[in-house]
């Protein structure tokens, strides 16, 4: 049985304990992403959870550091509490669920982070991150699966090699890299809350196979909904159960 605990009212962890060095703003070229992240950050919030905030704000400062790809679901649990999430998408809500699934804990909450695919942690909470990224690391290595993404004459390419025995799904995320959004109702009533790297678009590729492969899709699948910016993300399971994430790149459509 899922436990859904709400994140209200849990304070930012200790700014001593910083997780990385936070790098400038042009981390992406949108010629060609070659990176190497060592962690995947999915947070998990809400228009409507007045905790929510510091986790967005500090999610913002992540997707500036080119050792990670940090994204934001929004989902949409907290729309009866007065304000309608502008940006969720019922899909968030399913992975988060799905997540908790895997890892047998039922914990379901905003704002939460998942590292990784296997590893949760209070997404205000810097040093929880920090130690939640060690942790995954510890489990499942720094993403396996190289993986390369390159912009080239409106068409985006993903290139990967693959080990036999790996299975799993390839997606593009359409990302929208900062959202301001007034909120007028609710508990965030009159603020204006900036998310970053706003998942937008889902598009999937297809399933791993084994060794080197390469996916092709029009830029035009993904630039919809203010998206700039684009994910590819390899994850073992499927989408109704993900698993650990294998290999990600990123880069900007601009």
């Amino acid at each position: 049985m899922n436990l859904m605990v709400r994140g209200c009212g849990w304070a930012l962890g200790t700014v001593a304990a910083a997780l990385l060095s936070v790098l400038a703003d042009d981390a992406h070229s949108h010629q060609s992403a070659d990176a190497e992240p060592r962690a995947v950050i999915e947070l998990f919030t809400s228009q409507g959870c007045s905790s929510c905030p510091p986790a967005d704000r500090l999610l913002g400062e992540l997707k500036k550091d080119r050792s990670l790809i940090a994204v934001t679901l929004p989902v949409h649990y907290w729309d009866y509490v007065g304000w309608k999430d502008t940006l969720a998408d019922p899909r968030h809500t399913a992975r988060q669920k799905a997540y908790a699934k895997l890892r047998s804990d039922g914990n379901i909450y905003t704002p939460q982070v998942v590292v990784n695919g296997i590893v949760q942690a209070l997404g205000s909470d810097r040093a929880a991150i920090g130690k939640a990224v060690k942790n995954a690391r510890s489990r499942g290595g720094v993403l396996p699966v190289p993986v390369k993404l390159t912009i080239a004459n409106g068409r985006i390419s993903v290139d990967a090699d693959v080990e036999n025995g790996l299975s799993g799904e390839v997606w593009l995320w359409g990302l929208a890299s900062k959202v301001p959004v007034v909120i007028k109702r609710g508990e965030n009533r009159g603020r204006t809350i900036t998310y970053s790297n706003v998942v937008r678009r889902w598009v999937k590729l297809g399933r791993l196979p084994g060794g080197a492969r390469r996916w092709t899709v029009p830029v035009a699948d993904v630039k919809a909904d203010r998206v700039d910016t684009v994910a590819a993300i390899i994850q073992s399971g499927n989408a109704a159960k993900p698993g650990a994430i294998l290999g990600a790149a990123v880069a900007s459509l601009n």
